[in-house]
């Protein structure tokens, strides 16, 4: 199974809107019992900071949002991600931010910016500034609402009537005044590269030397990389030697296995050893979950947890 890019982040979107009005009517008006992970789901005090996605364990906690909060807490996780948080209506935003306080649960990346038909970084065109200056206004809105620290920006797809030079010189000027309404605030942006061979082929940012360029350029503590080990095993591979060539500008990573896009230890990749690298360098950012279950139902939300824990073991 692919999982492709822009239908993992528009279903992102329509599960925040989904979660959110069932949310109404449960998730936000009742308490709820904490999960016992004593029984028959796993638990272990993870060594990193994994986060997984709203709906990943809607099996486990189907009272919507807060109750899956509940769930990944008592599971052992430490954060969460939420690719459609800023488009979800700021009063849910705000039950969800004070839950994860409760819960002591940090925040993971949530999207800013991010278009898969227009070259709205790569063309220099001002109309298109114009839409992404405002996504970034926006998301830093949501950031202080939701005690976020970092947000993904996707720059773009190609604009082929323009030399590349000129539009990676279009992407780093405009990423210089998208840090000017980020550095304020002290929000990360976290552009990530897309791969061209499975999912993304028009993409302007696709491998892990073009993002440390780019970030090397805009010279800026708001703009960094976001390494989604998926995309780049894809585009690249040599994973461990590029996390420590680009370290400098890596804020945050993203797991999935190859190929289909599902929980660790269900391809090729060798998270354990991964994982195990970027402990051993002190990484101390948020490591989103942003995959599928390979299985349905209880059963593969186990087999994900499970999963976690066997990579997390080292």
């Amino acid at each position: 199974m692919s999982l492709n890019r822009r239908d993992f982040v528009a279903a992102g979107l329509a599960a925040g809107a989904s979660l959110g009005a069932s949310a109404t009517a449960s998730s936000f008006s009742a308490p709820h019992p904490r999960h016992d992970a004593s029984g028959d789901v796993p638990h272990r005090d993870f060594r990193l900071k994994y986060a997984p996605h709203f709906g990943m364990f809607r099996n486990h906690a189907p009272g919507g949002p807060l109750d899956e909060l509940k769930f990944i807490k008592d599971v052992g996780f430490r954060a969460v991600e939420d690719n459609g948080m800023m488009r979800r209506p700021v009063q849910e935003q705000e039950s969800i931010a004070r839950e994860m306080d409760r819960l002591g649960l940090e925040m993971g990346v949530f999207v800013a910016t991010a278009s898969f038909e227009e070259p709205t970084f790569a063309s220099g065109n001002p109309d298109f500034a114009e839409k992404v200056l405002a996504d970034i206004t926006q998301a830093v809105e949501t950031a202080k609402r939701v005690n976020a620290k970092w947000t993904t920006v996707v720059p773009g797809i190609f604009d082929h009537r323009l030399p590349l030079d000129y539009q990676t010189v279009n992407v780093i000027e405009l990423l210089k005044r998208c840090c000017d309404l980020c550095a304020p605030s002290g929000l990360v942006m976290v552009l990530e590269p897309l791969n061209h061979y499975a999912n993304h082929p028009e993409l302007f940012l696709w491998q892990i030397p073009q993002a440390y360029l780019i970030c090397k350029a805009v010279g800026h503590p708001s703009c960094k990389i976001l390494f989604d080990l998926y995309h780049q095993q894809i585009s690249e591979g040599n994973i461990i030697p590029n996390i420590d060539a680009a370290w400098t500008e890596i804020a945050y990573f993203q797991t999935g296995d190859n190929p289909g896009r599902m929980e660790p230890t269900t391809g090729e990749m060798n998270y354990k050893n991964i994982f195990k690298h970027l402990h051993a360098k002190g990484f101390d950012g948020v490591v989103g979950m942003e995959h599928g279950n390979s299985k349905p139902g209880k059963e593969g939300e186990i087999a994900l947890i499970n999963a976690y824990i066997e990579c997390d073991s080292f």
